[in-house]
């Protein structure tokens, strides 16, 4: 039996920098690229591999079902302090490409310095298709980059 899926808020949007410490990087918006291409065939390609087990995506399973988004993930995209948008191996713009440094899926931050790859295949696939567990990981990856949350 699976555990419903609550989202819950993403920090405080507020900067939590000490006098003493070095600057942080703020996170503008957030950017995940799927590990499938926007073409009709891509996503044809994709959606029967995936039925038949044979391709897998693990930002897609946090959020999308078998052909629509999930409602808990459009809940959760609501609720972040920023904007999460997301693309395709094949429309990804070129800085989030370079920031994910060829891989897919990842998650990176467009930050007011630049992108940096937040997470990549592995911890997305740790995420087990949980919205819950995909922030969390959002949280410890930022918090280790010294990454905070940018008020809009």
């Amino acid at each position: 039996m699976s555990r419903p899926v609550i989202c819950r808020p993403v920090g405080d949007a507020v900067e939590m920098n000490a006098p003493d410490t070095a600057p942080t990087q703020g996170i503008v918006r957030l950017v995940g690229v799927y590990d499938a291409d926007s073409t009709l065939r891509g996503e044809l390609a994709y959606w029967v591999g995936a039925r038949l087990g044979r391709r897998h995506c693990s930002l897609c399973e946090i959020t999308h079902g078998s052909v629509r988004p999930r409602p808990e993930w459009k809940a959760c995209q609501a609720g972040l302090p920023v904007r999460f948008d997301t693309y395709h191996r094949n429309d990804q713009p070129d800085p989030i490409r370079d920031a994910a440094g060829g891989q897919s899926p990842v998650v990176v931050a467009e930050t007011d310095a630049g992108h940096r790859l937040l997470l990549g295949p592995a911890d997305l696939e740790s995420c087990d298709g949980s919205t819950d567990l995909l922030i969390e990981a959002i949280e410890r990856s930022s918090e280790h980059l010294g990454l905070t949350w940018v008020t809009p």
